[in-house]
């Protein structure tokens, strides 16, 4: 009997009265696809709305087809072949992203013979209370990592603008894969937070997350510290040897911040342990497998280190498999009411005490300002609004003492004459300024922003990049 018969048999139904079952009825109404397949992941059944959303024919040969001939990115097959279910998934048809259930198909025996998948709303929005609540709730790590649990979930991504919509929407695509992952963004922007969220939410989550700034280390610890050292390996190393990060996170995910201040020779040997998924200790000629999710991080320009030859362009396509940029605070600044609330309210249950009343004065004078430092310079100026507020309330004409805004106040002083910009100074610091006047005036729209400049989107990008606005 053919594969596709056997499954519906199981199932207690046909191709032909299939959809008669109250269930596909439901599932029509309440979904935007449904696709079944069996054992072998050749698919059985497919519902006129999901043929609508891939854009598939009426007449086109579907049934019986492996679904990944059909679907390239799907991974139903994963369901059949593990026989878990993937309650919350993620999956883009064109430029829609859609929310995904797959779930295994059982016999009377218990045994897997399908997968079906449900293609649910695209409103994406709804999904965030859902994830909020689960990242939240679900358990932590056990007590043998405890020392080194995570703080942070996609509920501690504050943010409703586009940009922030999509990295939320990119990241816990990217939290259920476990290729290694880039993040890129300013410093002060948030990556190791959402380098703890999409572990929190990955199948790894039970694991050890290690945190690891390469930055922060002195250049002859380095390779020590990432890959261990057997005893004596160094003066001063620990008679019974140490484990290196790698062993650390083994099992779980190994966060790897300020990646493009490393040197040569270690980004060789961690080439190498991407590659071969094994580690050799300093001092030792031991070979120890590993099996660690690698999130990198870095705030430098990669791909201008690659060409300079600081960077090895090896290591970085092997590190660049999932990139996810982090945007700066000026470009979503819509976002800045409901981060300073929630920062200050953060920051007052730490002080005991009120948070600062925030009003639009305030909100509005925030947002007049660039912020270079990103959430982290944010957190200090509000950490000392708290500080210096009375009775709840900060007093406005105080505020140029606090705010970093105070220093793009014009002094009208005269300048000595060795202080004197220079006409090119002068014209990049105007052009500067009225770039960020007409982002400012856009809300970061950059198209707009370069009708009121009266230049073209082309040359706003260059002069972007130009001026480090």
């Amino acid at each position: 009997m053919h594969p596709i018969q056997s499954l519906l048999e199981a199932l207690g139904t046909s191709a032909n009265d299939a959809r008669q079952l109250p269930l596909f009825d439901l599932l029509e109404s309440a979904c935007e696809g449904t696709v079944i397949v069996d054992g072998n992941c050749q698919i059985v059944w497919i519902s006129e709305k999901y043929r609508a959303l891939m854009g598939l024919p009426d007449d086109a040969k579907i049934l019986g087809r492996d679904i990944q001939q059909v679907i390239p990115n799907s991974t139903m097959r994963q369901v059949v072949e593990s026989g878990h279910a993937q309650l919350l998934d993620l999956m883009r048809f064109s430029n829609r992203w859609f929310v995904v259930t797959r779930l295994p198909l059982r016999d009377h025996q218990g045994t897997t013979i399908g997968a079906i998948g449900f293609v649910f709303y695209d409103e994406l929005d709804y999904l965030r209370p859902l994830v909020d609540k689960f990242t939240r709730l679900k358990p932590r790590q056990s007590t043998t990592v405890k020392d080194r649990d995570t703080r942070y979930t996609f509920a501690d991504m504050i943010g409703q603008s586009p940009i922030m919509l999509l990295l939320r929407q990119q990241a816990l695509r990217a939290s259920q894969l476990d290729s290694t992952l880039l993040l890129l963004g300013e410093t002060g922007t948030g990556k190791e937070l959402l380098a703890q969220a999409i572990h929190n939410a990955s199948p790894r989550s039970s694991a050890p997350f290690v945190g690891v700034n390469t930055a922060a280390l002195p250049e002859t610890l380095v390779e020590a510290e990432l890959f261990g050292a057997a005893p004596g390996a160094y003066t001063g190393a620990d008679s019974k040897g140490r484990k290196g990060k790698f062993e650390l996170a083994n099992g779980g995910t190994l966060f790897l911040d300020e990646i493009g201040e490393m040197s040569a020779a270690v980004q060789a040997k961690l080439l190498r342990v991407l590659q071969e998924r094994e580690i050799e200790p300093l001092g030792s000629n031991k070979v120890v497998k590993v099996d660690v999710r690698v999130v990198a991080a870095t705030s430098r320009n990669l791909e201008k280190q690659v060409a300079d030859g600081v960077f090895r362009a090896d290591l970085y396509y092997r590190l660049n498999v999932l990139p996810l940029t982090l945007p700066p605070l000026r470009e979503r600044l819509e976002d800045l009411p409901q981060l300073c609330h929630q920062i200050s309210k953060t920051i007052a249950e730490e002080l005991g005490a009120s948070p600062v009343t925030l009003d639009d004065t305030l909100l509005n004078r925030l947002k007049g300002y660039h912020w270079p430092g990103n959430i982290r310079e944010l957190r200090n100026v509000l950490e000392r609004l708290n500080l210096f507020a009375d009775q709840d309330e900060f007093d406005l004409d105080a505020l140029g003492g606090l705010l970093p805004i105070s220093r793009n106040l014009q002094d009208n002083r005269p300048l000595a004459p060795d202080r004197v910009p220079t006409l090119a100074e002068t014209v990049s610091k105007a052009e500067t300024e009225a770039i960020r006047t007409a982002l400012s005036a856009t809300a970061n729209n950059r198209s707009q922003a370069a009708k009121l400049l009266g230049i073209s989107r082309a040359s706003l990008y260059e002069k972007l990049n130009k001026l480090s606005v």
